[in-house]
């Protein structure tokens, strides 16, 4: 068995508003009822999306465990009961442990990532979506990493792997150097972006190695054009002032769970999967 990783507890943003995901989509296929009842609420980590009705949550934090992960702190909302009710009583992870970091309003993810810091302490901790589900290998990269890191998601295996084109430019575009470094980050480039020119090769998910610097800059961040204080906004703040992030690349896909669009395919790459948080 190999050593744990030197980084063991990672935050879960699960406090957005899911405004896209309450949007009804009536060209997608058909819900269940239990998932288009979730959906509606916008608790995308919630969403049964597994044989059994398991949560898309429970692959996230099973993916966390084999990457070595064993401490885990869900950033939410103030009404998270029924979160909390299901993995205190329905479902208690075997392999995890499970806290919480109370976010007030959904200001952003690096509102968020400071309210995980309040929890977890002055200590690097990984971050990441609760709307996607990462391959392990990239988590374990984060990891053992020895400073602020993200990954670098090769844009033509993300397509591949059924994350639409255009989708892209509602992520976030790294340039990343010879030596797997991050020179600049662009959140939501929007229509701006070419997908096809060598800036569009590298896309950056909100998947990090956050330390202590990094969540002083999401402390410190103004407000995007968005409105938000976002992580990725912070990490451009802590480039800016000299601070280093590695980039660690990975040509493997990433399930997305933006909208209700989403749901059935999904579902259909987890059905043969059981999460073992």
């Amino acid at each position: 068995m190999s050593a744990p990783p030197p980084i063991r507890t990672a935050a879960i943003l699960a406090r957005g508003l899911g405004t896209r995901m309450r949007r009804a989509d009536s060209g997608a296929p058909a819900l269940t009822p239990a998932q288009a009842a979730v959906a509606a609420t916008g608790n995308k980590g919630m969403i049964p999306a597994g044989p059994a009705g398991r949560p898309f949550l429970d692959y996230l934090l099973s993916a966390l465990a084999d990457a070595g992960v064993d401490d885990v702190v869900l950033v939410v909302p103030p009404e998270h009961a029924a979160v909390r009710r299901h993995y205190a009583e329905v479902a208690p992870p075997r392999r995890v442990r499970l806290r919480y970091a109370v976010q007030p309003e959904a200001v952003g993810t690096a509102n968020a990532v400071a309210c995980a810091a309040a929890v977890i302490g002055a200590r690097p901790f990984l971050v990441h979506n609760a709307d996607n589900r990462y391959p392990v290998e990239a988590l374990r990269a984060l990891a053992h990493a020895p400073e602020a890191a993200t990954v670098a998601f090769d844009r033509d295996a993300l397509v591949a792997g059924g994350i639409p084109a255009e989708r892209v430019r509602a992520f976030a575009v790294l340039d990343v150097d010879d030596a797997g470094r991050l020179r600049a980050i662009v959140e939501k480039p929007g229509a701006a972006l070419d997908l096809a020119s060598p800036a569009a090769r590298w896309v950056g998910m909100n998947c990090w190695t956050v330390t202590p610097p990094v969540v002083d800059a999401c402390r410190r961040v103004p407000r995007s054009v968005r409105g938000e204080y976002e992580l990725p906004e912070a990490v451009a703040l802590l480039l800016r002032e000299g601070g280093t992030v590695r980039a660690f690349p990975c040509a493997l896909p990433v399930l997305d769970l933006s909208q209700q669009g989403d749901i059935p395919a999904v579902a259909a790459q987890l059905a043969a999967l059981v999460p073992d948080p």
